[in-house]
């Protein structure tokens, strides 16, 4: 008698595309694109400048409308959804953070909670305050609570965004290249932030990135594009290779293993005309 294995873990399917594509008159920024994300799963996109990484995004996001394909949100298109309806399952953070304006960082949190709140602005049941001081505190903006984002750099400005979007409670997190302005000690905090929030929460995580070594170190599985097509779609750690990151960037690079997890590392070797010595 054989013994069973054990059942394999059943997700929800959060999102479905199908045959994807979206033209600008002659330009066909994305081509054609079928793909499907688990919930509770950390994507990355990742794809050199002009791919249609940002462009899908919108897609997703119901900000843009398809040329042709459907973008499914829990079964259903996304551009059968209210605006509102839409907002309590999606939240999206730009890679501009917030903007120095002069609303206060606990005024700009709560407004996380305008999708789940009625046309007076109420919430039956819910203690904002609450949830608001909870997130606060856990991306150490309490003591900033009552400065103006003005006032703030803006790698604070960027927690602040996070903590919108967490006290919004979306089921679906889009992120468009969310750490370009932040320095080392912050993309990688930022990064981290992420990645605790969504093992407590089981949110599903979408993410815009260009850093190729901190996404082999946060997403489970990619989506690379090229030239508005998927030239891979799996596994991260399978699919940083010196091969693809070749073809995809056309750069020449040297993948090693991260001393700690074993997740792939990006090198990059200079080119032969960046090494050759000049003489006056």
């Amino acid at each position: 008698m054989t013994e069973q294995s054990e059942p394999l873990e059943v997700r929800d399917r959060a999102l479905e595309v199908v045959g994807l594509t979206r033209a600008y008159g002659e330009f066909y920024a994305l081509r054609n694109i079928s793909w499907s994300v688990d919930e509770g799963t950390w994507w990355g996109i990742i794809g050199p400048n002009g791919s249609g990484k940002s462009t899908l995004l919108h897609l997703l996001s119901g900000v843009d409308q398809p040329t042709s394909g459907n973008v499914h949100i829990y079964g259903k298109r996304v551009g059968s959804y209210s605006r509102k309806e839409l907002s309590r399952l999606i939240a999206v953070l730009q890679q501009e953070g917030l903007p120095p304006v002069g609303y206060t960082v606990r005024e700009v949190v709560e407004m996380g909670r305008f999708p789940h709140q009625d046309w007076l602005g109420r919430e039956k049941g819910v203690d904002v305050e609450a949830i608001t001081d909870r997130v606060l505190e856990r991306l150490g903006l309490t003591t900033l609570a009552d400065r103006a984002l003005d006032r703030l750099s803006g790698g604070q400005r960027q927690r602040v965004a996070l903590a919108k979007v967490m006290v919004q409670e979306p089921r679906i997190l889009l992120l468009d290249e969310p750490t370009t302005y932040l320095d080392l000690r912050y993309q990688l905090e930022f990064m981290e932030l992420l990645a605790d929030w969504r093992q407590e929460t089981g949110v599903t995580i979408i993410a815009v990135l260009h850093d190729l070594n901190l996404t082999a170190q946060f997403c489970d599985d990619l989506l690379v594009l090229k030239d508005g097509m998927i030239e891979g779609l799996g596994a991260s750690s399978k699919l940083l290779t010196e091969d693809r990151i070749r073809r995809v960037y056309g750069v020449e690079p040297v993948m090693l293993p991260h001393p700690d997890s074993g997740v792939p590392q990006l090198l990059l070797r200079r080119s032969a005309s960046d090494t050759t010595d000049s003489t006056d």
